[in-house]
């Protein structure tokens, strides 16, 4: 009896849906939360934590209509935009100069250190 009951509740797990949509909204949500009140520290636990990279997500993630890095700058969130600056490759940070002085002038000389240097 133990195993049928067993084998069931196994097997109505296994066919339960997953919302995976959910799942990366929960992700940018939190990446998003981070950014904004500028975690430095559990941003960088958080994508640990969850196997991500910064290069790997900068595309996906949008906060507020914006890429991580303009939502920092808009943010005032520095250390964060810093952290954000210095693991994007230097196209990336190039690509979205404009906006980002747009916003910030410290993470803007950040930026042009980091496309020059």
């Amino acid at each position: 009896m133990k195993k049928l009951l067993l084998a069931t509740s196994l097997l109505t797990i296994s066919l339960a849906p997953i919302p995976e949509a959910q799942a990366g909204d929960n992700l940018s949500l939190r990446i998003c939360e981070y950014v904004s009140v500028n975690d430095k520290k559990r941003l960088r636990s958080y994508l640990k934590k969850n196997k991500l990279k910064i290069r790997s997500v900068f595309g996906s993630i949008k906060c507020n209509g914006q890429n991580l890095l303009e939502f920092a700058a808009s943010s005032n969130a520095l250390d964060a935009g810093e952290m954000i600056i210095g693991k994007l490759p230097k196209s990336a940070v190039s690509a979205n100069l404009d906006v980002v002085t747009k916003h910030s002038a410290h993470l803007a000389a950040i930026a042009k250190k980091r496309i020059d240097g």
